[in-house]
Parts: structure tokens; C-alpha cells; sequence
């Protein structure tokens, strides 16, 4: 087995003791991982050591990772979760699986008409910002099921849940609260009657926080593929 792979168990193994402190079917919680800055060589390591499913923060990157890669295609599944600006969602809306990062309706509209008909709906999940940071991306939690009703009604897409980047904490009782915050917005919408089965939420450094708080999909990174040795331009 490679490295990636060595520390794809790993985290897989975290994620399984998460679970079982919080009472929670390990099933219940799928692994994200996050390859940005990393090459399609690294992302063959991992789909080779089981892992289907792809995040990343950068478009161009995130392209050109889909298109080397396109002999995996049917295996794999790309999400896009970083900021999305209105001059790149076409190709997000004609190459990605998921986006991860809506936090306007502007956004999911050009989604919604630029995802191709032959493809199945784009699944979204909106951002919200739950620690109420001026320079963060993210719905604020007040405006947050407002959006998710505007966004739920479009065609191309289908709405799956939240999405939050809690500023890192101390330890794990203030992660938790803080991940308990993106739980309470997600489970109030989900009582305003939209149906929501995601909850992206928790790193390499909080996932058992994220975990016991009730997230449904964790987004990990370095504790898989290491430090980030750079930006792409």
C-alpha cells in the first residue's frame, strides 16, 4: 500500500472511533478527499486505495485534474468547494459533481442554467457562515433558509445540505460548539420542511468534533495527502 493510501486508512479509522463515541453509524459519514495543490498522480493513489470522492478549492486546477484523469471518470466524484465567482460556473456547472461553496442565489441560478440537460441534476450544498467572520464566504444563519428555499426550486439542481468552515478552536469542546452551530442552522431547515441529507462539515484537525456534532461528510486534506507545498497561480 502507498503512503496515500496508509493515510487514507488512517483517517478512515478516525472517522470509524469518531463514530462509535458519538453513537453513530460510521456509514453515516463519508470521507471527502480534499486533493487541492496536489497532482492527478496523488488522486490515482488514493481512487486505488478505494477513495471515490474529490474536493477541490481551485476551478482551473479542479479542470485540469478532471480532464488528465478522464480514464477515471465514471469512478470518480468531483466536488468543487471552494469560493465560486459568477466566471467560472459554467465549467463547474458542465465538469463538476458537487458544489459545495453556494452562498447566493446569483451563484445557483448560473449553475442551474449552464448544468448540460444530458447530465444528471448538480448536487449543492450551500455555505454558511457560522462564525459571523466579515471576511469569510458563506450565507449568514439568518438568511440561510431563505436561500435554501430560493435555491431547492431551481431546475439542474438538487439541494443536499450545508456546508461550514468553523475558525479553528482550541480544543475539542470548542469545536464542537462551533460545529454545533452549522448542526442547529442544518436541522432548521430541515424543520422548515426541505429536505436535507448533508452536512459538510469537519478537517483533518476537527473531524471528531464535526463528527459528534452531526456532520454527514467530512472534507480531509493534509492528514491524507500532507502539508500543501503550494498555490496554484
Amino acid at each position: 500500500m502507498t503512503m496515500i493510501g496508509d493515510d487514507l486508512q488512517q483517517v478512515r479509522a478516525r472517522i470509524d472511533r469518531a463514530c462509535a463515541q458519538a453513537g453513530r453509524d460510521p456509514a453515516a459519514v463519508r470521507l471527502l478527499a480534499v486533493s487541492k495543490t496536489f497532482g492527478p498522480q496523488a488522486v490515482r493513489e488514493a481512487h486505488a486505495a478505494g477513495q471515490a470522492a474529490f474536493g477541490e478549492n481551485y476551478v482551473q486546477e479542479g479542470l485540469d485534474k478532471i480532464a488528465a484523469l478522464a480514464d477515471l471518470r465514471a469512478g470518480l466524484e468531483w466536488h468543487c468547494i471552494g469560493p465560486l465567482q459568477s466566471n467560472k460556473t459554467r465549467p463547474v456547472a458542465e465538469q463538476f459533481d458537487w458544489v459545495h461553496s453556494i452562498d447566493r442565489l446569483k451563484i445557483a441560478e448560473r449553475l442551474s442554467a449552464q448544468r448540460p440537460a444530458h447530465l444528471p441534476p448538480l448536487q449543492v450544498c450551500l455555505q454558511v457562515n457560522v462564525d459571523g467572520g466579515a471576511n469569510k464566504s458563506g450565507v449568514p444563519p439568518e438568511e440561510a433558509l431563505a436561500l435554501a428555499r430560493a435555491v431547492a426550486a431551481l431546475p439542474q439542481l438538487t439541494l443536499r445540505g450545508l456546508m461550514a468552515i468553523p475558525e479553528p478552536a482550541a480544543d475539542f469542546a470548542a469545536q464542537r460548539e462551533l460545529c454545533l452551530r452549522a448542526h442547529a442552522v442544518f436541522e432548521s431547515i430541515r424543520a422548515a420542511g426541505i429536505a436535507l441529507d448533508t452536512l459538510s462539515l469537519g478537517m483533518s484537525g476537527d473531524l471528531e468534533a464535526a463528527v459528534s456534532a452531526g456532520s454527514t461528510m467530512v472534507r480531509v486534506g493534509t492528514a491524507i495527502f500532507g502539508g500543501r507545498a503550494r498555490k496554484p497561480a
